[in-house]
């Protein structure tokens, strides 16, 4: 365990040195490789607390992540059209705010969570993997169909929102409050599954009749793991949205849900820091090999394969060498 620790504290040190190395060189467009890796590290965590602690293989979690990145587009067209996005029965204006857009993004994303969940949940196996990425595509035809904001075109943010105190349009400040938030995050899923709650769901995933029989309600206990799950991937679409100024309904693509999943395989599923190290290695395969050819998948297929069969327990797995639990 000591040695895992290590490892993620190597991580996080990566994480900070490279957008202050690219400071002092100045290229701002490393910053930007680095927070759109933090962007979907983030994602991943979100997701990774369904799947690695709750078993839940999510194949729509797109969904999550597109309605955080339409809630800031929403919210802050509105604030630079100086329209309202409501005005009856009650008067509800845009903002260029990003505490409170994130706060928007959190609600909104957990709300359909909430309401995923709650069908989904009742199913198991593939029929779950197909319940929920029938949600994500349905989104992602609803928005092609909206033109009210760009609908297949997209949406664009012409100023990014602003933070107080912070200049947001300085990439390496953006950079902080997104590596920020990812900490912040990181901590409360580490909090989560040392809790009861945690452990009571990584027994259900391990044994689920087990569960049942000393009294888990387990549907209710992935329930609440699926509804935070989408909370935290809501949040990551918000940044992403941010960062880029600009949404579209390839956010709510099963495209997005893939290459979430993708991040926490590499990294290691159940594996606190797995989707870090797999965004990570995700952002840096698509940059390098990306300009190589524009077939660099392959690549990325390859290496993922090797991952699946000679290291099951991830990158990390394989550094720590040591299996989770229910990985075993």
């Amino acid at each position: 365990m000591l040695r895992e620790r290590y490892i993620n504290l190597i991580m996080l040190a990566l994480l900070v040195f490279v957008p202050v190395y690219a400071v002092a060189v100045d290229e701002p467009f490393t910053i930007t490789l680095a927070t759109r890796a933090v962007i979907f590290a983030l994602a991943g965590v979100g997701l990774n607390l369904a799947l690695g602690q709750g078993g839940l293989v999510s194949f729509g979690h797109a969904a999550f992540f597109g309605m955080g990145g339409y809630a800031m587009g929403i919210l802050a067209s509105h604030a630079q059209n100086y329209t309202p996005i409501l005005e009856t029965p009650f008067l509800i204006e845009g903002t260029n705010s990003m505490p409170v857009i994130w706060l928007v993004a959190v609600i909104a994303s957990a709300l359909l969570a909430l309401l995923i969940g709650a069908l989904s949940l009742r199913t198991s196996g593939v029929y779950f993997i197909m319940v929920t990425l029938a949600f994500g595509q349905m989104f992602y035809y609803f928005t092609i169909s909206w033109p009210a904001y760009g609908g297949e075109d997209g949406l664009s943010i012409y100023v990014r929102n602003q933070f107080p105190g912070l200049n947001t349009l300085d990439p390496i400040q953006f950079f902080g409050i997104c590596f920020a938030l990812l900490c912040a995050v990181l901590f409360l899923v580490d909090r989560l599954n040392k809790s009861p709650f945690g452990l009571a769901l990584n027994g259900a995933h391990q044994n689920e009749e087990r569960a049942l029989t000393v009294g888990i309600n387990v549907y209710r206990l992935r329930l609440v793991a699926f509804v935070i799950s989408g909370a935290i991937t809501g949040l990551a679409g918000a940044l992403f949205a941010d960062l880029n100024r600009f949404v579209s309904p390839t956010m709510f693509s099963w495209q997005i849900s893939g290459e979430i999943m993708i991040f926490i395989i590499l990294g290691g599923v159940g594996r606190l820091f797995g989707p870090v190290v797999g965004a990570a290695l995700y952002i840096l395969l698509e940059h390098f090999l990306g300009g190589l050819s524009e077939y660099w998948f392959i690549y990325l297929g390859a290496i993922l394969l090797g991952v699946v069969l000679f290291a099951k327990g991830g990158i990390i797995g394989k550094l720590a060498k040591r299996e989770v639990a229910h990985g075993k």
